[in-house]
């Protein structure tokens, strides 16, 4: 892989945090250029037929009355956004989502939910998996909206609209890819399995952390899949 030329952002806004039971609220698919410009893109209003909790709706800004009222079927929907990166995944092309295993892990389960076909074969970039493992000792938070600060692709009043939100990933993705020339040098394949084994490590030490401040307590552990859950795969599994 010579550079980061062409790739698809990606980001949901949801109903909750629960990867298996949460609901699909708005979505955004678009390419992205080299250059940091936005080519085609898509994005959607769902009604995910349940409850949106007022968490959420502070988060997003999407009611259950909005939702309701404007948006599209839940099933319809995510068979659209399943189709359309899949189409972008035959043709290699790779799908850059921050925090990628939630999106990608809720879209699962959406997709099981629904009766649509489910996403195979995609390749991802994971901005939060790469900037930890890259820059492991850079202080200050994680969130996309402080990474996407320091990368200098500020997100503003339009944090947490899913369309912003892609867009930031994509940028911070391309600024790693700057900042660190052996991503460019590495084929997408290969980046793939060290993301998976990154993310693996990085939920092990954080698991270990969690214990010592006594915040987990036994078996408990920080799920590390990538880009699924190990708890969406199990779920699937045993379907």
């Amino acid at each position: 892989m010579d550079t980061l030329e062409r790739f698809v952002v990606f980001d949901l806004e949801t109903t909750g945090i629960d990867e298996t039971e949460d609901r699909i609220v708005t979505a955004f698919i678009g390419t992205m250029c080299a250059d940091g410009s936005i080519g085609t893109g898509r994005s959607w209003l769902v009604d995910p037929g349940v409850e949106i909790p007022e968490p959420a709706t502070a988060v997003h800004g999407v009611t259950t009355d909005h939702a309701r009222e404007h948006g599209a079927d839940a099933a319809v929907s995510v068979a659209q956004i399943v189709r359309a990166l899949q189409g972008f995944a035959n043709e290699g092309i790779p799908v850059v989502a921050y925090n990628a295993a939630y999106d990608l892990s809720l879209l699962a389960a959406e997709a099981r939910r629904h009766d649509a076909a489910p996403l195979r074969g995609v390749l991802v970039i994971d901005p939060l998996v790469l900037d930890k493992a890259l820059d492991p000792y850079r202080r200050g938070s994680r969130r996309l909206t402080d990474t996407a600060a320091h990368y200098g692709a500020t997100l503003g009043s339009d944090a947490h609209d899913a369309r912003a939100d892609a867009v930031a990933a994509g940028d911070v993705a391309l600024a790693l890819f700057r900042a660190f020339p052996t991503l460019s040098a590495t084929p997408l394949s290969t980046l793939q399995q060290r993301q998976k084994r990154w993310a693996r490590l990085q939920a092990d030490s954080l698991t270990e952390y969690l214990h010592r401040a006594g915040r987990m307590t036994g078996d408990e552990r920080v799920d590390g899949g990538w880009p699924l859950r190990d708890s969406v795969v199990a779920a699937g599994a045993a379907s």
